[in-house]
């Protein structure tokens, strides 16, 4: 028997048979369920039973469970260790605090702790599970990067395999308070998509951020492990979180290593080649090669070795391109990967937030590379969603040590995928079958625009290698 109080309702008591009936009314409930009705259906699942383990931006997971009634019928116990050495007594020394590997390591203990006292009494008819948290929340000080791991152990049946799901995230909220708030929203619905919201990779994102948006926090990273996932694809779970509008961008690095967008570009200079959705060539690749060399160059003996990618818009050009038919954007993906090149998949097409993102997670030189069409492009379709539009494109594509290398592209190429350039006003002279962007007229008065940016090397023309 289980006792509920309200501040506005008198206290009621409800036996066994109330408790099933109030659950399946919250499961089959047509409306979107809130925080507080997806706790309260967790708590009346008799079957589910855990423990919340939570380090930094408090308790908000297990406060979720604790607050809407009838806990003791989900919460095994809660723990948050805040001091480093204690932390490390639990769950081992040697790796960062806010990490996977952290994360990784209280699941590891908790679930073991766990099964070890629990099995025995409530194997048969529990499905356990173990929900885990390290976040780095805002400082006294706001001087610090709001991030954290987040993951989730469990059981689909009772007895069955352990399962897992990791997750990154990026907190934006400007305050603590309301960073643990919306950490402690997120935490919930992740416990209630695995047990109740995980047919398909699609149903999983989608329930993640119910309750709070992308301005409020980000997942950027998800993995999932174990047999109830048998068959789904990590890479579709990551394309999820930008269709879904979780994230604003996600990597596929070449070679092994998986992680969110803050490992693999963190402190690293990028060299960037956007492309559409046409088909891969293989001037794409001469494109950011030689981009990655030119950057080589200049930064001299630097010790930080230029990251070359691909970045791709998640939906196609308003105007597919004539010249080349599309591709699946999973497959295309992949195509790019195995051939040794990463790639960034964004929600948008726009150079000057892709230059936005970047610049969170580095201050090293960043650069775009691109053919002497896009530079066309650039000038003759401003940006309508700015008021200021092409200048303050402009001004913000170019901000914090950015500029963009122009490849060069042969007259028949150039006119083939600009048919209207020429009728704009448009005109440029070839030296040796080439055309660079040092060698076009733009109309005026962007002309005088054109030769300020190569002028000042904002836009570097490149040399093919003898």
């Amino acid at each position: 028997m289980v006792t509920l109080r309200s501040s506005r309702q008198p206290e009621f008591i409800l036996t066994q048979k109330c408790l099933g009936h109030l659950l399946m009314v919250l499961m089959s409930s047509p409306r979107q369920l809130d925080t507080h009705q997806k706790a309260l259906a967790i708590n009346l699942d008799q079957t589910i039973f855990g423990s919340i383990a939570e380090i930094g931006a408090g308790q908000e997971v297990a406060r979720w469970f604790l607050r809407v009634g009838a806990a003791s019928g989900t919460v095994a116990k809660t723990v948050s260790a805040y001091d480093k050495e204690v932390s490390d007594d639990l769950y081992g020394a040697g790796s960062r605090y806010v990490s996977i590997e952290r994360l990784e390591a209280m699941l590891d203990r908790e679930w073991h702790q766990l099964l070890t006292q629990l099995e025995k009494s409530r194997g048969p008819s529990t499905r356990f599970f173990s929900f885990a948290d390290t976040v780095s929340a805002r400082n006294f000080s706001g001087t610090n990067e709001c991030h954290g791991w987040m993951g989730i152990r469990f059981q689909d049946e009772p007895g069955g395999e352990a399962n897992d799901v990791l997750l990154h995230i990026n907190l934006r909220d400007l305050s603590n308070l309301l960073q643990q708030e919306v950490l402690g929203i997120v935490g919930v619905n992740l416990i209630y998509a695995v047990f109740y919201q995980r047919t398909s990779p699609e149903d999983l994102s989608k329930v993640l951020l119910d309750q709070a948006g992308l301005e409020r926090i980000e997942i950027d990273f998800i993995d999932v492990r174990g047999a109830v996932f048998q068959g789904w694809n990590r890479q579709d779970l990551l394309l999820g979180l930008v269709r879904e509008n979780l994230a604003e961008a996600v990597v596929f690095p070449s070679g092994n290593h998986r992680g969110p967008p803050t490992e693999i570009l963190r402190k690293r200079p990028i060299v960037l080649a956007p492309l559409g959705w046409e088909s891969l060539v293989r001037d794409h690749e001469e494109m950011l090669s030689a981009a990655v060399r030119e950057l080589k160059t200049q930064s001299g003996n630097a010790a930080t070795k230029p990251l070359g990618l691909f970045a791709i818009p998640m939906s196609p050009p308003s105007v597919p391109s004539p010249l080349h038919p599309s591709l699946d954007l999973s497959s295309r993906i992949d195509a790019l990967v195995r051939r040794g090149s990463g790639v960034l998949l964004f929600g948008y097409s726009e150079l000057y937030r892709m230059t936005s993102f970047i610049n969170r997670y580095t201050q090293a030189p960043v650069r775009f590379v691109v053919g002497v069409s896009s530079v066309i492009q650039l000038f003759s379709l401003p940006p309508s969603s700015l008021e200021g539009r092409l200048l303050e494109g402009l001004s913000r594509l170019f901000a914090q040590n950015v500029c963009v290398y122009v490849y060069p592209m042969t007259h028949v190429a150039l006119e083939e995928s600009l048919p209207s350039a020429l009728a704009a006003g448009w005109k440029w002279k070839s030296k040796q079958g080439l055309i660079s962007a040092d060698q076009l007229q733009a109309p005026p008065p962007l002309g005088h625009l054109l030769a300020y940016l190569l002028a000042s090397k904002f836009m570097v023309p490149l040399r093919l290698a003898s």
